[in-house]
């Protein structure tokens, strides 16, 4: 089973944040369901980072919702880039698997400061690295990152903005 990044958003914000272990465990309950299948285990690795590339899916570092999962320090949740939609054969993974939803208990202003620190780290290397390309889509998910979190990218976006003029 391939899954898309808004896919993988729409099996995480089912349950408003997984944990990796989790993920995979609803992905595989997913495909088995499918066509008796399993998960092409590279293209959910290039699926998941495209998905935390293009801000579609947030890495949330919070013990506060974690149900004590020592292999598992992070949840997956669906981001401000994300259009959420949840494959068919995993529209029933909230009965199948036992795992509480989150979303209630997701502290926003956390996982806005983590956002908010991953789009920096991003910001800078698209700078250092003269990405154009890079720079321009960050610029989009700036908009869409505030209107998602409490944060103010307002100096990452003149820093963008004034890379992309100094060419």
């Amino acid at each position: 089973m391939d899954v898309t990044v808004d896919e993988l958003a729409g099996i995480v914000d089912l349950f408003g944040g997984l944990t990796r272990t989790e993920l995979e465990r609803a992905l595989s309950e997913a495909a088995f369901r499918e066509d008796g299948g399993s998960v092409d285990e590279a293209a959910l690795e290039d699926t998941l980072e495209d998905a935390l590339t293009s801000f579609a899916l947030i890495r949330y570092e919070g013990s506060d919702v974690l149900d004590g999962d020592a292999d598992d320090t992070a949840l997956f949740v669906a981001g401000p880039t994300a259009f959420p939609s949840v494959p068919t054969a995993a529209e029933d993974l909230p009965h199948i698997l036992d795992i509480e939803p989150r979303s209630r208990r997701l502290d926003r202003d956390v996982l806005g400061d983590q956002a908010h620190d991953r789009f920096a780290r991003d910001a800078a290397n698209a700078i250092d690295a003269d990405d154009d390309d890079r720079i321009d889509d960050l610029l989009d998910v700036s908009y869409d990152l505030e209107a998602w979190a409490p944060v103010d990218l307002t100096p990452e976006r003149e820093r963008l903005d004034a890379a992309l003029e100094a060419e």
